[in-house]
């Protein structure tokens, strides 16, 4: 079966999340998106408690949703995140795809073993406000990264827009399913400090 990986800190992860992976399922051959929550990641400071609340809510949002599913690889080896251990580690036998913003992709050059990485996988572009200029993304077809660029609308829902709400205790509706926020409230998370 033809898999991509979405991998993102997911904190919280959100409806956007869910429409790009329908999206992914729907447009292309692949049968299957596995959300891969980052446990340490390498460019980002994350308080420690939060990584397993993380997973928890990966794992409600794509609760009963045919073709998507979490893994936990990250949460295994409990170091920083890095896309081409993650990769090698979890696809043995096919060569992959992984979803990422073309504003990523724009730095993909900076990423660790990135010519290892450009090697065993296929990325799949997602339009993002400041992405990878048409020149930028001729220059790297040019270097051997293999990808597709996806024509779908620009998805405006952030993290950061959500944890903010949620701390202000303001609603959320339509941004994340509701036991998503319920799961949040319950735990405390992101009041105050907790980001």
């Amino acid at each position: 079966m033809k898999t991509c990986y979405f991998q993102g800190t997911f904190n919280p992860p959100h409806n956007g999340h869910l429409l790009i992976a329908e999206f992914v399922l729907k447009n292309t051959e692949y049968k299957e998106v596995v959300f891969v929550p980052a446990y340490k990641p390498p460019h980002k400071s994350l308080k420690e408690t939060n990584p397993f609340h993380r997973l928890n809510m990966t794992k409600l949002l794509t609760e009963n949703k045919e073709g998507l599913s979490v893994s936990d690889i990250e949460f295994q080896r409990e170091e920083p995140s890095y896309t081409y251990e993650t990769v090698k580690n979890i696809a043995k036998d096919e060569r992959p795809a992984i979803i990422i913003g073309d504003d990523a992709f724009d730095k993909i050059e900076t990423w660790y073993k990135t010519e290892e990485l450009k090697k065993i996988v296929d990325f799949i572009l997602l339009p993002r406000e400041n992405g990878c200029s048409e020149e930028k993304l001729k220059n790297l077809e040019e270097k051997g990264y293999n990808y597709r660029r996806l024509n779908m609308p620009f998805v405006d829902i952030s993290s950061t827009q959500i944890r903010n709400l949620i701390e202000k205790n303001l609603p959320t509706d339509g941004l994340i399913p509701e036991k998503i926020r319920r799961y949040a409230d319950e735990n405390n998370l992101y009041k105050h400090a907790d980001r």
